[in-house]
Formats: C-alpha cells, structure tokens, sequence
C-alpha cells in the first residue's frame, strides 16, 4: 500500500470455527477491495502453543491461552496508524513462527475466537458481528464434514464437540451479547422434525441505539411482519419461504429482527425481495442482489445467510464511509 490512511476503519468478526466467518470475509472483499482491507486472524494472538496446550490442558478457546495485552497494545497501534509486529501461530505447525510487518490499512478486520472478548479491545471496534450457528446446525454440519470427508465416527465427532462445549460456553457464545450485529443461523421452521439442515432459517439481530446503524427493515419500520413472498414472482421449490421483521430484547438490549426461512432457486429474483426491504445502505437500485449473484457457489448463497451477510457488509462500508467521509466505491476501483 502506497499511502498511510487518515483513519483506520476496525471490524470485529467474531464467532466459533466453521460458522462461516472465512466466507462473510470473501463478501467483504467485493466491497473493499482486497488491496485496502487486512485481516487479523487473532489465533495469531495464542500465547500457548499447540504442545503447551496439550500439555497443561488449556484449549484454545480459553484466554489463558490467548496474549489480550499484546492484541490490544497493536490494535489501537494500528488504529493510531502505526506499523505493528505482528505474531504468527502456525497452523501446519502448531507453534508460534516469528512476527511479521503489519501497515495500517483503511479497513483492518480482527477475525477469530475472541474479537470481542477484552473490553479494551471492543472499545477499539468500529463495527462488530457475531456469526452464531445454533447447536443443531452446528452437529449437522460437523457431522457431514467430518464423516463424510474426514472418516471420523459419529461417536468421534459428538466427543469432540462435547469437550469445546464448556469453554464455548463460557468465552465464545457471550461475545454475541456485545456486537452490533448478530447473524444467527437456526434450523428450518417450514419443515416438521427436519433432520437434514439443509434448508435453514437465518435472522440478522440490530441493535438499537448503534451510532450510525441505520438497521435494515422489511415493508415498514417498527411494524411486525409475517411475509410469505409471490410464488409467482419468487420461485422456490419445496418448502417455500418466509420472511420474518420485527422488534425483540436481546442480552437485555432492544433490537430489531429480520429473518430469512426457506431458500431461493434463482438469485436473480432476489431483486424481488430487495424492493421489498428498506435501509439496506446500497448505492443503486439492485445492488444486492448483484452482489449476492457475484458469488453464487459460497455457502449461504441461495438461503438467508447470503443475503444477510450482503446487508451487514453493507453495512459496515456505510460506517467506513460515515467515519472516512471517503466513498468505499473509489477503493475498490482503484
């Protein structure tokens, strides 16, 4: 990068592995460019390296194996537009590979287990998501993946899942209460007793009150609303959607809530549904829908976590360039 930026612009993206964190950072990418944004994974911040842990007992996703001073240290180092020397955890290795140079950037993502785990490190934050898959989905998921590609057992896979729970328990899951956004992905209502998980329902919670969050609605702001779209003018096989909006309390905080169940057969009729909402933070007509139509092979695509994922990175370019005054547009031109 050529020049240093005015202001460094800091997302948190926070939530377990295998929610879908490294695909929402792909998405983000259309709307940065790739050469004006840098991510952090924070596993670069383990103080414990993968002996070490195995060793004394302490998983990764507890703080004790994680250094909290030194990622809030180069946070705000970076955020004030200074280099930093950054960590490096390997994870061919399991160890800790010498730091590496990091410049500031116009947006700089801190991604992983504990983004908004230290409050000092929250402060930093501009803009913050917590990507939450329920339990249910998460098995199904896991299950799929690992027996079907890593020929583990069924017993193999629910232990593993059972010996992170606690630690999730504890450190990971809370975080959501913190974020701006929260992108939750649950199982289907539209279909009784289903097992599958293959068509999901998924909800985007805003938080009131966030400077600057102009939350995305569905027909009219504040209202309740059950939507079940034209069949004529949305095609969706079996079982149909459904489009959920209203307001709810959250860890104790109002927010409003906009729920996608069911999945699209053809993401060219998005645009159908993006008349339909409002506030999305777009800069023209279909915008979305283009967007989601740039990627039609990432996971989430033709259900609610692509859509939703599209809106809160809109989103956070609207914050960009609410704190930059810069147009996020002329970034990833260049």
């Amino acid at each position: 990068m050529s020049s240093k930026p005015d202001r460094v612009v800091l997302i948190g993206v926070a939530g377990d592995s295998g929610c879908g964190k490294s695909t929402f950072l792909r998405r983000l990418k259309d709307l940065f460019g790739e050469q004006f944004m840098t991510v952090i994974c924070l596993d670069d911040y383990h103080s414990l390296d993968r002996k070490q842990r195995k060793e004394t007992g302490i998983t990764a996703l507890d703080p004790r194996a994680n250094n909290f001073d030194l990622m809030y240290e180069q946070m705000k180092a970076l955020k004030s537009g200074q280099s930093i020397m950054k960590p490096i955890y390997n994870h061919e290795t399991g160890l800790l590979d010498p730091p590496e140079l990091i410049e500031p950037n116009n947006v700089v993502v801190i991604e992983g287990l504990h983004p908004l785990y230290d409050e000092r490190v929250r402060s930093l934050l501009d803009f913050s998501v917590y990507l939450d898959l329920s339990d249910e989905v998460k098995i199904a998921w896991k299950i799929q993946r690992d027996m079907a590609e890593r020929g583990h057992t069924l017993a193999d896979v629910m232990q593993a899942i059972e010996a992170r729970r606690p630690d999730f328990s504890a450190y990971i899951d809370p975080q959501k209460g913190h974020a701006d956004v929260v992108i939750q992905i649950l199982p289907t209502n539209l279909i009784k007793d289903d097992k599958e998980r293959k068509v999901l329902r998924v909800r985007l919670i805003q938080r009131d009150g966030i400077e600057g969050l102009d939350q995305a609605y569905l027909f009219d702001e504040g209202s309740t609303i059950e939507w079940t779209p034209c069949g004529k003018k949305l095609t969706c096989s079996y079982p149909g959607m459904k489009f959920y909006y209203g307001s709810d309390t959250y860890y104790k905080h109002p927010v409003s809530i906009l729920e996608v169940d069911g999945q699209f057969d053809r993401l060219d009729e998005v645009i159908y549904i993006e008349n339909h909402l409002s506030n999305l933070s777009t800069k023209h007509y279909g915008e979305l829908t283009e967007l989601l139509l740039k990627h039609p092979d990432y996971p989430g695509s033709n259900n609610g976590t692509g859509l939703l994922q599209v809106i809160v990175g809109l989103k956070m370019r609207a914050t960009y360039e609410r704190l930059t005054h810069k147009n996020a547009e002329q970034l990833v031109a260049v």
